[in-house]
């Protein structure tokens, strides 16, 4: 499969063997990704002009677009240069004016010779009483009325680029659509009532009314499918190829795990107890496990880790647990050292901070294996590190980590089963785009003592109040977070910020009472304050969001967010989540500035009246859309040109099983269908799909 299949050649051909369009022209479109008369195709039609053929403009709902049959009156060109150029036209029923700016005589006397007939179509406006259509976009002979659209498709375009060059080259794009073999499973196809590819392009550029432009058109719908299609089939190929990558086989009688859990105080959820089951029976499996365990805060994922790590560490192995930063990996260490010193198990740790003879000496003893679980940083990843015997690396919290990193850790021990964890609930579609590749157990209960937390909206005109109420917890022996909002883009802004707010509160609350934690501080003094209000040394830590993850202090009961309008809900729920898990009843006061816009409102009711992280999340697809909800930058989610995430969510699934089905029926695609998905995978530009199908 060297090279793209010849049928599509004309669809990759260079823009400037379209029609209309020159160097210049193709210079400003390819600036918007457009490179291609492919890409051009896949550039849909954002609205519509309905130039349907009217009697008079007597009756329109001005200003509108107006298409009408005239005759020529009278020209009247302007008497200073520049100026406007009008000419009287009549239609059935009253006379008005076409205007043009820098009207030339001699052009528009051959365009419009007075006493003809002609078409003309445009905007037209009332000035002063005076119906004007101002620079009409079509004039044309009556007897051309056909070549007229009734309904005509208008672009996002580009500057450099107008409405009429892109009707012009995509029309001739439309010509080269080559007969393509369908690669839509035909039940589905019948189902939904989907058109052909080359049928459906044809209609979605050829719009009749605006609900043609819809998303759930049929031709929309299903050109979104194609796309949702091929992204599914290239995570599919990757599954498939890490599947075929022998994995370890760790099997367990459970006599660790029964160990640990006859020294909990509590019985794991359902959910827990369900994820444990399925982590262990894939572990036991020859192929390499692939999942994601996704579970809203505070679910107890921690535990069905270490769960999952026992298992590694009877079979005879070791396992690997990776934060993302210091702070949780040593909170990782304090919570699971007791449970593991239960079952017997050495658990250590491995940081950068880490240096001299202590890390070498650490670094003999995983190659020995005589260290069965090691948490860590990315410091793991430093070519130094050998395990033992490596079965099983976890990475807690996901989103930090890309595909590229999963298959990097999974290097570390050529057959080593993968778990990811992450305590961001993503609504389902989503999910599927971003983890397609991967199995998922999702944690949807709360452990037993997990009290809820109290949720308030409060102005920040009140901040007084809200002063002397934590004044009141404090003396209590309560503790408090205290998060300042990011206010600009730049950290020096939020810094400012922040320490104005723990000035203000030392102030309020006494020089001792009060730490700060902010991005910008070496590591070791964010250490050393977090470790402060950890041993309650500190009762209230003010903080940028550098505490959304994974912090635990049970004693802290209160979490005050300032200007919590502009955080994301996501966010906000992540935040909240850092308290309610002690035995004091909790709350998280949403400090907002009124006046409150619409979403702000929206958005913090929503927290206010649910703490279920997966309902948190589809209410957040809803107001901002698929990129802004993962942070575009560090999503992994693909740029999709037609598909629409928050609008067609469903058929992602449905795209997700039919391609695991069709590899499954034809791992190599060589069958029909499976040919016919090769040219999908081209026509998409799935690169990395095309190289693991490799020559076939």
């Amino acid at each position: 499969m060297s090279g793209r299949p010849e049928i599509l050649w004309p669809l990759f051909a260079e823009l400037k063997t379209l029609d209309g369009i020159g160097p210049k022209t193709a210079q400003a479109l390819e600036t918007t990704g457009v490179t291609s008369p492919r890409d051009l195709l896949y550039t849909l039609p954002y609205s519509g002009v309905d130039r349907r053929l009217r009697d008079t403009i007597v009756g329109a709902d001005f200003p509108t677009v107006v298409t009408v049959e005239i005759e020529v009156a009278a020209h009247r060109p302007s008497r200073n240069r520049g100026g406007a150029y009008r000419i009287d036209v009549d239609d059935s029923q009253t006379r008005f004016q076409l205007v043009f700016f820098h009207g030339r005589s001699d052009y528009l006397n051959k365009v419009l010779p007075v006493g003809e007939r002609r078409i003309v179509s445009g905007r037209v406006e009332l000035f002063d009483g005076v119906a004007q259509m101002v620079h009409p976009e079509h004039i044309i002979e009556p007897d051309q009325a056909d070549t007229l659209p009734t309904f005509e498709p208008v672009y996002p375009l580009t500057s450099g680029v107008t409405q009429k060059t892109m009707t012009r080259a995509m029309r001739d794009a439309l010509t080269r659509l080559p007969e393509l073999d369908d690669w839509i499973d035909p039940t589905q196809k019948a189902q939904e009532n989907w058109p052909d590819w080359a049928e459906a392009v044809n209609s979605v550029h050829a719009p009749e009314d605006l609900n043609a432009l819809a998303p759930h058109a049929e031709a929309r719908q299903r050109l979104a499918y194609d796309e949702l299609m091929a992204h599914q089939l290239t995570l599919a190929l990757a599954r498939q190829s890490q599947r075929v990558r022998q994995g370890i086989v760790s099997e367990q009688t459970g006599a660790l795990q029964r160990k640990v859990l006859a020294s909990l105080p509590y019985r794991p959820t359902g959910a827990q107890q369900r994820a444990i089951v399925e982590i262990a029976s894939d572990m036991g499996k020859p192929e390499k496990m692939n999942r994601l365990l996704q579970g809203d805060v505070g679910a107890g994922k921690t535990l069905v880790g270490l769960m999952a790590l026992l298992v590694a560490v009877e079979a005879g192995g070791q396992g690997v647990l990776m934060a993302p930063t210091e702070i949780l990996a040593r909170q990782h260490l304090e919570g699971l050292q007791p449970l593991a010193e239960q079952a017997g198990v050495v658990l250590e740790i491995l940081t950068g901070r880490d240096k001299g003879q202590e890390r070498v000496a650490k670094l003999e003893a995983l190659a020995r294996g005589d260290i069965h679980i090691l948490v860590g940083t990315h410091a793991v990843f430093q070519k130094d590190v050998a395990f033992h015997d490596l079965r099983l690396a976890i990475v807690d919290e996901q989103h930090r980590f890309g595909v590229r990193q999963r298959l990097e850790l999974g290097q570390k021990g050529q057959g080593a089963d993968v778990l990811v964890m992450t305590a961001t609930p993503i609504p389902r579609s989503l999910a599927l785009a971003q983890y397609g590749d991967m199995d998922v157990s999702i944690l949807d209960e709360k452990p037993p003592g997990r009290k809820p937390v109290k949720t308030a909206l409060i102005s920040t005109e009140r901040i007084d109040e809200v002063i002397a109420h934590l004044r009141k917890a404090v003396d209590e022996g309560r503790q408090a977070y205290w998060v300042c909002p990011l206010v600009e883009e730049s950290e020096s802004s939020d810094l400012i910020a922040a320490e104005a707010r723990f000035k203000a509160l030392r102030a309020a609350l006494g020089e001792d009472v009060v730490g700060l934690v902010h991005g910008q501080m070496p590591p070791s003094e964010k250490d050393a304050a977090m470790a402060q209000f950890v041993a309650g040394k500190t009762s209230v830590l003010v903080a940028t969001t550098v505490i959304e993850v994974g912090v635990n202090v049970p004693n802290a009961s209160i979490m005050v967010i300032e200007r919590a309008e502009i955080f994301g809900l996501a966010q906000l729920h992540q935040l909240r989540g850092r308290v309610g898990r002690g035995e004091a009843a909790s709350t998280c006061l949403l400090m907002y500035q009124p006046p409150l816009s619409e979403t702000g409102t929206r958005r913090l009711t929503t927290l206010r009246e649910t703490e279920d992280g997966f309902r948190i999340s589809e209410v957040d697809l809803e107001m901002r859309g698929a990129g802004d909800l993962i942070g575009v930058a560090q999503s992994g989610l693909p740029k999709f040109r037609v598909a629409d995430l928050e609008k067609q969510a469903s058929l992602m699934a449905v795209a997700q099983s039919d391609a695991r089905k069709l590899l499954a029926d034809d791992p190599s695609l060589t069958g029909p269908r499976g040919k016919a998905a090769r040219n999908l995978l081209w026509l998409m530009r799935q690169d990395e799909a095309i190289r693991l199908i490799g020559v076939g």
